[in-house]
């Protein structure tokens, strides 16, 4: 039953991730390059941080794959989300992104209560993403 269940959470946080590059995507011609660059470093930080742990909790002993496949996802989003605005952003974006790919599956090795741990992430997560909405809007 947690299996489907966190399959379910890394679905809805890639869905939300899409959905928060759209939004990103329609208005980056007002964004400033430093409100550019805290997008893309926390865009790509956090999709690696919850799909490297989401993906180590449904799989524990693919930990080399699931390393690379959350750095290449984070470095990606990293760089999707700071390519919006210049250069600069694109690369602080990749960096941060590939320092959570490799951290987040280390970190949901050693977790004892997974569960609760996932709540308090996407809760942790949504309200990051909410800040990002609210000050994009407000710039």
């Amino acid at each position: 039953m947690q299996q489907i269940t966190y399959a379910l959470v890394l679905y809805a946080n890639v869905v939300l991730f899409i959905l928060l590059f759209i939004y990103v995507y329609r208005r980056r011609k007002i964004i400033g390059f430093q409100l550019g660059m805290n997008i893309a470093m926390s865009a790509g930080g956090m999709l690696a941080l919850t799909v490297g742990i989401l993906l180590i909790f449904q799989y524990p002993f693919h930990f080399t794959w699931i390393t690379i496949l959350a750095t290449i996802i984070g470095m990606l989003s990293g760089a999707l989300f700071g390519a919006l605005f210049d250069y600069q952003t694109m690369l602080t974006g990749i960096v941060n992104g590939f320092m959570l790919g490799i951290m987040a599956p280390m970190l949901g090795a050693i977790l004892n209560d997974p569960f609760f741990f996932v709540i308090v992430l996407e809760l942790l997560v949504f309200f990051m993403m909410s800040i990002l909405v609210v000050s994009i809007w407000r710039s």
